[in-house]
């Protein structure tokens, strides 16, 4: 600043050697180049920004008019304070001061600005970003960085030694790093979570202990799945970034496939059989049409001829409820066509033989 001020020396000293009415012509000079310089972001930044198809530039070009206004007076009142020539002690905090509304004024903006993108990201439907719920890992990220870099300024604004305090910083969070490692932990496994998206809220999964259910969250340090029975488990993101997770939801697309094992008796007709699995998914609603379903002929049983019916469902949430379905239209179909459903059965042989004299019989 003190460079800009001897540059700017020369053109003030037109209007005499009075130096209040420098200060003075420095300070409503900046005033008006601030009004231009607002002027032209509004009309002509403005205009194009309108041309977009898009809100987010509109918005930002309106937030941008209080920072440059103000950032244009707060330069021409330090010029103005430099040209008056106070007191050190006076002067240094009068700058400071000054250099505290711009940090606060920009911080503020860029806070906004933030906000404004991440509400413009939700409402885009289909976002990786929003689906794996990294949107607001990056927002809360993002805040925390402009927060350290709002006190590192206010520090440097008031000619703060820095250095104590980056030391007293680090061995505190040396010591805050071994009393907090499991949080640690989750943390980074939260992140690495949201990187890799091995889940996205709203998937189906299925927990290495047997626990399924959907994905109702991902936080930084957990993740919260609502099971079938409407119970929400809360697994630590150090827990279930190590374990094994099974997505059924995690394919090209989230049709899952149910598979419906049924045994016939031997000497069935198994054309019959496979017309009528098929009859039972055709008529089912909910059963997809693409992939079509199917029917195999798996293995000749110890008791039986057993066959699998297997079909598509357009959500894994529903695998129960039409699994019992189609057990009971299966069961139906055969029943209403005669063949018969085996079951185990075992052939007992008793030798008797003949009674040997003096026993009775």
């Amino acid at each position: 600043m003190e460079d800009v001020a001897e540059q700017i020396d020369r053109a003030v000293g037109l209007f005499g050697p009075n130096v209040y009415l420098q200060a003075l012509v420095i300070a409503v000079s900046f005033i008006v180049v601030g009004k231009i310089a607002d002027w032209v972001l509004s009309r002509m930044i403005g205009r194009i920004a309108r041309r977009s198809s898009t809100e987010l530039d509109d918005k930002l070009v309106e937030l941008l008019h209080r920072p440059i206004f103000v950032s244009f007076v707060l330069l021409g009142l330090g010029l103005a304070t430099i040209r008056l020539q106070l007191p050190a002690t006076t002067q240094v905090f009068t700058l400071a001061a000054l250099k505290t509304i711009a940090i606060f004024i920009w911080y503020g903006f860029f806070r906004s600005a933030t906000n404004l993108g991440v509400d413009v990201a939700r409402r885009r439907r289909g976002s990786k970003l929003v689906d794996s719920g990294m949107l607001q890992l990056l927002q809360n990220v993002i805040k925390v960085v402009m927060f350290a870099l709002f006190i590192y300024f206010q520090f440097v604004a008031w000619n703060i030694d820095l250095t104590a305090w980056l030391a007293s910083a680090g061995i505190v969070g040396l010591a805050l790093s071994f009393a907090a490692r499991d949080t640690l932990s989750n943390l980074f496994a939260g992140v690495s979570i949201v990187a890799d998206a091995p889940y996205k809220t709203g998937d189906f999964i299925i927990l290495e202990t047997g626990e399924r259910g959907v994905v109702t969250h991902i936080g930084l340090r957990s993740t919260r799945l609502m099971t079938r029975d409407d119970v929400e488990i809360t697994i630590p993101n150090g827990i279930i970034g190590n374990s094994k997770i099974i997505n059924e939801a995690g394919g090209p697309t989230q049709k899952h496939r149910i598979r419906v094992a049924v045994g016939v008796a031997y000497g069935s007709d198994i054309d019959q059989v496979i017309d009528a699995l098929e009859s039972v998914a055709a008529d089912h609603a909910e059963i997809c049409d693409d992939p079509a379903p199917r029917v195999r002929f798996r293995a000749f049983g110890d008791s039986s001829l057993d066959f699998e019916l297997l079909c598509w469902i357009a959500r894994p949430v529903d695998r129960g409820r039409l699994s019992h379905e189609l057990h009971c239209a299966v069961y139906k179909a055969f029943a209403d066509k005669d063949i018969q459903i085996p079951f185990p059965q075992r052939d007992l042989h008793h030798f008797f033989e003949e009674t040997p004299p003096g026993f009775a019989a």
